[in-house]
C-alpha cells in the first residue's frame, strides 16, 4: 500500500532534477501563453461584433429614414447576424477559424450571402492553431514522453532497479509514488492557467471542470501509453533512448498520421458541392430572372409560398413597371433553385464530422480537440447551427417584408417596429436546428 511517505521520499527524488523543474515550467509557458493568445482573439471577435453592432442599428434607421417605400428599405438596410464566442472559445478557437462567425444580410438571395463570405479554406492545418487545446492534445503527450520514458529504463541502465524491487516494502508503490508527483505537479502546471483564464471570461464552474476532466483523461491515457510500452515484456531489454523512439513513433502515427489520413480519406470518399458553386447557381437563377417571362418565377415562387397567390397579378394602378414584390420573388426563387445544393454541403460537413469523431478514437490528440471543441461551442455542429439561425432569421425578415410587399399598406416608419431582430442562440438552442427556408 502506497504512504504518504513513498510519494514525499519520490518527490524529493523527482524534484532534485533540474531537467523535471524545467520541463514544468516550460509547459507553465506554453500553456499560459495559449491561453492569452485565444483570450486576446475573442476578446477581439468580442469588439468586432459589438462595434459591428453599434453602426448596424445606426445604418439601418439612416435607410429607413431616408426611403419611402418598403422595397427600397429592403433592399438597402443590411442586418448583422454573428455567433458571439462563448466563455469558453479563448482555450480551443475550434472551428471559428473556419466557418464565417459573422454576417452581414439583405432581403437578397442568400445563399450567395452565405457562401460569397465563406472565404476560408475548409481544409484547416491538419495539426490545429496554436491554442490551448493544441498545447493539451498535441504538445503534452511529448512532455509526458519526455517525463515518463525512462522510469524504469533508467534504473535498469544504472543497474539499481531490481536493488529497489528488492529492498522496497512494496516495489508497487514505489513506481506509482514517483508517476504521480511527476504527473500530478504536470497537470496543475497546465491547468492552473487554464481556470485563471475561465474565471476571467466568466466561465461556469461546470464547464471549468468539464475542460479539466478532458485533460486530465488525456494526461491518464497517454500516461497508461507510456507506461504500458516502458512495462511490456518484449522491450524489457530496450534502452531509454529506444523506448522513447517507440513512444515518439506511437504519438506520431496517432496524431499526425490517423488524422491526416482520415482527412484525405474523408474528403475522397463524402462528395461535397463546392460553394463557388451555389453562389454560381443562385447567382444564375437570379440573373436569368430578368429575361424570362413573369409568370415562369410566378408560378416557382407560388410554389412554395401559395399565401400570396392572389397578390401576384399585375395591376397599372397599383404597380409600376419595375415591381418590388416580382423582384424579391425571383430572389426567393434562386434560393430555391440552389436550394439542393446547399442542403448536400451542409450534409456533406455533418457527415464529414461524423466519420472524424469515430475516426478520433483512434487519435486520442483529436478526440482530445473535439471533445474540447464541444466544450467551448466552437465545433462543427456550433457552427452549422449558426448558418441555420442566419437562415431562420433571413426567413423572418421575408415574412415581414413580404406582407408589406404584397399587401402593400402605406409606408410608415412606425411598420419597423415589428421588423425581425436578429438574436444568437446559445450551445443547446443549436441542437436540432434545421435551418429550413420557407
Amino acid at each position: 500500500m502506497m504512504r504518504f511517505t513513498d510519494l514525499q521520499r519520490e518527490a524529493n527524488f523527482v524534484f532534485g532534477h533540474r531537467q523535471i523543474k524545467l520541463t514544468l515550467l516550460v509547459v507553465f509557458l506554453l500553456s499560459a501563453v495559449s491561453l492569452w493568445s485565444g483570450h486576446a482573439e475573442m476578446q477581439e471577435q468580442q469588439a468586432t461584433i459589438e462595434r459591428l453592432l453599434e453602426k448596424d442599428q445606426v445604418e439601418r434607421e439612416a435607410v429607413i429614414n431616408h426611403q419611402s417605400n418598403f422595397g427600397m428599405v429592403a433592399y438597402y438596410a443590411f442586418h448583422l447576424t454573428y455567433a458571439p464566442p462563448s466563455p469558453l472559445a479563448f482555450a480551443t478557437v475550434g472551428e471559428r477559424d473556419v466557418f464565417p462567425w459573422k454576417h452581414r444580410i439583405r432581403m437578397l438571395a442568400l445563399e450567395g450571402q452565405i457562401y460569397e463570405s465563406d472565404t476560408d479554406n475548409p481544409e484547416l492545418a491538419f495539426l490545429g492553431r496554436f491554442d490551448f487545446a493544441f498545447v493539451t492534445s498535441v504538445l503534452l503527450p511529448l512532455f509526458i514522453i519526455l517525463l515518463l520514458y525512462d522510469l524504469k529504463a533508467k534504473e535498469r541502465e544504472a543497474r539499481r532497479f531490481d536493488l529497489l524491487n528488492v529492498t522496497a516494502r512494496n516495489a508497487h508503490a514505489i513506481w506509482t509514488s514517483r508517476v504521480l508527483v511527476t504527473l500530478v505537479p504536470l497537470a496543475l502546471v497546465t491547468l492552473t492557467p487554464f481556470v485563471v483564464f475561465a474565471l476571467i471570461n466568466g466561465a461556469s464552474l461546470l464547464s471549468i471542470l468539464t475542460v479539466c476532466a478532458i485533460v486530465i483523461g488525456n494526461i491518464a491515457l497517454w500516461s497508461a501509453i507510456v507506461l504500458a510500452i516502458g512495462a511490456a515484456k518484449r522491450f524489457a531489454n530496450f534502452s531509454a533512448t529506444h523506448l522513447a523512439s517507440i513512444m515518439l513513433g506511437v504519438w506520431l502515427v496517432t496524431t499526425v498520421v490517423v488524422p491526416v489520413t482520415a482527412h484525405t480519406v474523408i474528403n475522397a470518399v463524402v462528395e461535397t458541392p463546392e460553394g463557388g458553386d451555389i453562389v454560381l447557381t443562385q447567382r444564375e437563377a437570379v440573373n436569368s430572372a430578368w429575361d424570362k417571362p413573369v409568370e415562369e418565377t410566378w408560378r416557382a415562387f407560388i410554389a412554395t409560398h401559395p399565401q400570396w397567390a392572389d397578390y401576384t397579378e399585375f395591376d397599372p394602378e397599383r404597380d409600376s413597371s419595375f415591381n418590388w414584390k416580382w423582384y424579391y420573388a425571383f430572389q426567393q426563387v434562386g434560393d430555391q433553385t440552389a436550394s439542393e445544393l446547399s442542403k448536400g454541403y451542409q450534409a456533406a460537413t455533418l457527415q464529414k464530422d461524423t466519420i472524424a469523431s469515430y475516426i478520433a478514437l483512434l487519435s486520442p490528440s483529436l478526440l482530445t480537440q473535439r471533445l474540447l471543441s464541444s466544450a467551448a461551442d466552437t465545433s462543427v455542429s456550433a457552427m452549422v447551427g449558426y448558418e441555420n439561425d442566419v437562415r431562420a432569421f433571413h426567413k423572418a425578415l421575408r415574412k415581414f417584408y413580404y406582407y408589406h410587399l404584397f399587401k402593400d399598406p402605406e409606408f410608415s416608419q412606425e411598420s419597423f417596429e415589428a421588423l425581425p431582430q436578429f438574436t444568437p442562440h446559445t450551445k443547446g438552442s443549436h441542437e436540432n436546428r434545421t435551418g429550413k427556408e420557407e
